[in-house]
């Protein structure tokens, strides 16, 4: 859910661009732009205006299309206004109308009495309403905050993680020089959109692009290596955990045992890489990003191993066991 109260006025100020746009302004009931938005969801009020209101979802923003504007236009026609009452009645976030409509004079009395925020968009219902529900669900999605550095190797969004000091920044500025993207360096706000799809983006959009480097101090990676080295967000879809190399410890030296970390309820496929001198982790994390690709298009080059090995295995077993009879006729 979103850290603080989301407000109508929060939603009208959002900075969006192109087809995230939703083109509002407010015609009316500015005293109430203050009201919290609580749910992440639409509802069409056709069933209210026309005195129905059990079940009414007024939680939710209500959204008015051609079919709710001319069914009040026909409620103006004869003066009936007590159903449009009992809706402001509720203590509804606000009314969205599409296509440019407008209320007609008495709705836009009984809201502004009400304190009720009335908006306008010219998008099309259809178009707005998926907009809008793609902007309250990731607004709401669920969020975590975790130090680690995010970057994207061969269109993989992977997370770095590891003990201060291990090498993830140097990792990642090395992938940088090798054409890959920075997402975010030291602190990645990771929210969980549709429930099942974490994305990952810097804690602040101003340093979120800026690098910190022991010995060297904070680099811009924008302007060291362009625009081309950064994005604002990527899903992750793989972990390594740098570690420092531990000689008592047992590494997976085959790759059959699948690891995963779990973020806000998803797991991650996870990998463990130890750190030494001599080890190139960036070739080694380059590899890990191809091999991760492999497996999603449903390639996995140790289980095919093990598999062949197990094949030749019982293959060899059998030629000895043949071949070790004395055939005496």
């Amino acid at each position: 859910m979103a850290d603080k109260a989301f407000t109508v006025l929060d939603l009208i100020d959002l900075d969006l661009k192109e087809h995230n746009s939703l083109n509002l302004h407010c015609m009316g009931g500015r005293k109430g732009l203050t009201r919290e938005i609580s749910i992440p969801d639409l509802n069409r009020p056709m069933g209210a205006i026309m005195g129905f209101y059990e079940d009414f979802a007024y939680q939710r923003i209500q959204l008015f299309g051609r079919g709710e504007v001319s069914y009040l236009r026909r409620l103006e026609s004869k003066s009936e206004t007590q159903t449009i009452r009992e809706m402001f009645s509720h203590p509804i976030p606000c009314c969205i109308f599409t296509h440019g409509l407008s209320p007609h004079q008495d709705f836009s009395e009984i809201a502004e009495n009400a304190q009720c925020p009335v908006l306008q968009t010219d998008l099309g219902t259809a178009d707005f309403s998926a907009r809008l529900m793609r902007i309250l669900s990731e607004i709401f999605a669920p969020r975590q905050t975790i130090h680690g550095v995010l970057v994207e190797v061969y269109g993989l969004g992977i997370l770095l993680l590891g003990d201060s000091g291990v090498g993830k920044s140097e990792t990642a500025l090395e992938l940088i020089k090798h054409g890959h993207r920075l997402v975010a360096d030291d602190v990645v706000n990771i929210h969980c959109v549709n429930g099942n799809i974490l994305m990952g983006a810097g804690a602040n959009k101003i340093i979120g692009h800026h690098m910190e480097i022991r010995g060297l101090g904070i680099i811009n990676i924008t302007h060291l290596f362009g625009v081309g080295a950064i994005r604002d967000r990527k899903e992750i879809q793989l972990v390594v955990v740098l570690e420092e190399w531990d000689s008592t410890k047992t590494y997976d030296r085959l790759g059959t045992d699948d690891q995963t970390m779990e973020f806000l309820g998803v797991s991650v496929p996870k990998l463990e890489i130890p750190v030494k001198p001599g080890r190139n982790i960036p070739v080694i994390i380059e590899t890990a990003a191809m091999n991760e690709r492999l497996k999603s298009m449903g390639y996995n080059a140790a289980k095919e191993f093990n598999k062949n090995i197990l094949k030749w295995i019982e293959s060899d077993t059998t030629r000895s066991v043949f071949f070790g009879h004395d055939d005496i006729i």
